[in-house]
C-alpha cells in the first residue's frame, strides 16, 4: 500500500465520484465529527459526486439520502440505494430484492438470530436493527465490550452455515440473504443512475474504507483507500487497498478530501 500522497495530479484530476464507508471511515469513535461532515459538504460543493456504501440500516440511510451533502446511498451491504430529489420532494428507493423476498428472508434470519444470541455469549443485536430491511447485524464492538475474534469467527460460521452470507465490519458482523453486495449494488448504481461507462470507472471513481467488508470494493476499484486504521484488520483483508492515508477514521478521510480539493 502507498500512502494517498503518491496519488499523481492526474489520477486526482480524474476522479469525479466518490464511494465511502460510513463506520471509522468517515466517523470517528462512533461519531461523525464537523471536519468529516465540511468535508463531505465541500466535495459536494466543489462538484463531486459522493455516495456513502455502508452497512447501516434503511433508517439510518432515509435520514443520510435526505439530510446529508450527498448524492444517495449504498445501504445494509447493497440491499438497497436510496436518493433524495429536493425539487420533487421524492425519496427514491431501489431494493434488489422483491417485497416477498425481503419477507422470506427476514423470517430465515429470525431463527439465525436465535442460534447466535443463545451460543455466542456476548453478542447482542445492533442498536438499529429495528429500522433494517433486509439484513441481521450482531454487534461485537459498537455497544458491547468489543468480542474476541473467535468469538466473531462463530457468529459468521453460524450464518453461513444456515445459508447466510456474513461480513465483518469494525463494529458489526452483517449477515444476510442473496447476492447483493456493495461491490455489485454499488456497480449498478454508477452505471444506471449516473452514466458511468466501464472504460471510465477505473478513472472516475475512488472508494475509501476501512474493514473487512470492503476488501471487494478495495480489490475491484484501482483508486481504493483505505484510511489508517485499516491496519487493525489487515490479517483479515482478502485484498488490501492500494493507498492508505497516513490518520484514522474520519481525519484520514479529511485528508483525502483534502488532496483531492488542492488537486
Amino acid at each position: 500500500m502507498d500512502n494517498i500522497s503518491t496519488m499523481s495530479k492526474q489520477q486526482l484530476n480524474e476522479v469525479k465520484i466518490i464511494l465511502t464507508d460510513i463506520d471509522d471511515t468517515l466517523t470517528t469513535e462512533g461519531r461523525l465529527k464537523s471536519n468529516a461532515y465540511t468535508a463531505l459538504e465541500n466535495l459536494s460543493n466543489s462538484g463531486f459526486i459522493v455516495i456513502p456504501v455502508t452497512g447501516r440500516c434503511a433508517g439510518w440511510c432515509d435520514h443520510i439520502a435526505r439530510m446529508w451533502p450527498v448524492n444517495g446511498v449504498v445501504g445494509e451491504n447493497g440491499a438497497f440505494f436510496f436518493s433524495y430529489d429536493h425539487q420533487s420532494k421524492k425519496m427514491q428507493q431501489t431494493y434488489c430484492q422483491t417485497p416477498k423476498e425481503r419477507k422470506e428472508n427476514h423470517l430465515a434470519l429470525h431463527e439465525i438470530k436465535k442460534t447466535i444470541l443463545k451460543d455466542v455469549s456476548g453478542s447482542a443485536l445492533a442498536s438499529d436493527q429495528d429500522y433494517r430491511h433486509t439484513d441481521l447485524a450482531i454487534d461485537f464492538a459498537e455497544d458491547v465490550a468489543t468480542l474476541s475474534s473467535n468469538k466473531i469467527k462463530e457468529i459468521v460460521t453460524i450464518a453461513e452455515n444456515a445459508g447466510a452470507i456474513a461480513k465483518v465490519s469494525s463494529i458489526h458482523v452483517n449477515c444476510w440473504i442473496g447476492s447483493h453486495n456493495k461491490l455489485s449494488t454499488s456497480l449498478t448504481t454508477l452505471e444506471q443512475v449516473f452514466g458511468v461507462s466501464n472504460s471510465n470507472i477505473q478513472n472516475e471513481v475512488l472508494f475509501i474504507g476501512d474493514s473487512p467488508n470492503d476488501s471487494m470494493m478495495f480489490d475491484y476499484f484501482n483508486k481504493s483507500v483505505g484510511v489508517a486504521n485499516v491496519m487493525d484488520f489487515i490479517k483479515e483483508l482478502d485484498k488490501p487497498p492500494k493507498y492508505i492515508t497516513l490518520n484514522h477514521s474520519g481525519e484520514g478521510f479529511v485528508e483525502l478530501a483534502d488532496s483531492l480539493l488542492r488537486r
